[in-house]
């Protein structure tokens, strides 16, 4: 039936696709009794498979360098799209799907509230999975949502299953992965370097004057082990590294554990005059376990944390941290998938740095005396 219906229409399908009716027949006859598939095309033009997609259903939409690479592809392979298929990917939701590692911490909650402020002006809903931080639940959540045809997807990271990758590849939508930057995104990113983050926490405590300085970590995901990676490479450089002065757990984080991990972190080497704490729970723990014990921060430990929630800067003393723009990166990510929406291709930055900040408060040293 496929076949037949361009016998019927040849101009048309040669108009849509510049491609040799005669020639995409033969080469049909002479292939191998499996199909191309739309991968197999994306591959061969080396450009995804959603913007194959693109290039065969709406071909005005995509430059014409980009399509005349889809269409050599296609004529090569003699891919043939199924009408049926077509009709069914075309029939997408007005949902947006969004899949974070937790909805309890604060962190996401944050990034949330940025794809909120844009989605509200618009027709979209926002569905959101909760992987747990799981790359297996993670997957299954990707595939449950596709099934449903989404407008968009928004994930966190880039570490996905190789089989995740696979179907994230063959969607026909657009995808955001964000939080992170420096991996392979599938479509478009925006995030941030979370090893020199942590690099950028250990060279400040080094330049405050510490000696010793250690971390502290925990639910180290792969984001969270390029953190500690980071600050470990800084004090190496300065021949300042331990490995007793780095703790971590798999547990979740919170103020107790921050707590617990300080007097872990003493027991194995108290010497320790400086830490960097994976996120903004376990700072604030430590700097609480350091007062039980009176230990003077930042004279006798330096504190600096990670994110800098609300609560760090009315710590007593102040916590530094190391500041990333969590609602930046939900805003930006949601307009991104707004543009691809509405114009394929028309997103020309697809990766983007957000960047991060460090901040500077009482909770480590001045030699100058400005803060």
């Amino acid at each position: 039936m496929i076949a037949q219906s361009f016998v019927n229409q040849p101009n048309v399908y040669r108009q849509k696709y510049s491609i040799s009716y005669d020639k995409l027949m033969a080469k049909r006859r002479s292939s191998s009794s499996r199909k191309p598939t739309l991968v197999d095309v994306a591959k061969a033009a080396n450009v995804s498979a959603i913007t194959v997609s693109r290039t065969i259903r709406s071909p005005e939409l995509v430059s014409p360098q980009m399509r005349i690479r889809v269409e050599a592809a296609v004529e090569k392979l003699g891919y043939s799209p199924d009408p049926a298929a077509s009709a069914l990917a075309s029939r997408v939701t007005h949902n947006i799907g969004l899949l974070l590692p937790s909805l309890t911490n604060t962190v996401f909650e944050d990034v949330l509230d940025g794809i909120y402020e844009v989605s509200e002006e618009t027709r979209f809903f926002i569905q959101i999975g909760d992987t747990r931080y799981s790359a297996l639940k993670e997957e299954a959540l990707i595939g449950t949502f596709l099934r449903q045809k989404p407008a968009g997807l928004i994930l966190t990271g880039f570490e996905q299953t190789e089989k995740a990758r696979k179907m994230l590849s063959s969607a026909h939508c657009p995808i955001v992965q964000i939080m992170d930057y420096g991996g392979t995104p599938i479509d478009m990113a925006v995030g941030f370097d979370h090893e020199a983050a942590g690099y950028a926490a250990a060279a400040h405590l080094i330049e405050c004057g510490y000696r010793n300085p250690g971390c502290v970590g925990a639910r180290l995901d792969a984001r969270s082990r390029r953190r500690l990676d980071g600050f470990r490479k800084a004090c190496q450089e300065a021949n300042l590294w331990d490995e007793r002065r780095m703790v971590t757990t798999p547990q979740s984080s919170s103020v107790g554990l921050g707590r617990h991990m300080l007097e872990e972190m003493l027991s194995k080497d108290e010497t320790v005059d400086a830490i960097f704490c994976n996120n903004d729970d376990i700072g604030i723990g430590v700097l609480v376990e350091a007062q039980r014990r009176l230990i003077s921060v930042p004279d006798q430990l330096g504190i600096c944390s990670f994110h800098d929630m609300e609560m760090t800067k009315h710590m007593h003393p102040a916590l530094t941290a190391i500041a990333t723009p969590r609602y930046e990166i939900g805003k930006m990510a949601f307009e991104m998938l707004l543009a691809e929406i509405d114009q394929p291709q028309s997103v020309k930055k697809r990766i983007v740095n957000s960047g991060f900040e460090l901040k500077k408060r009482s909770s480590t040293k001045n030699l100058a005396g400005k803060f």
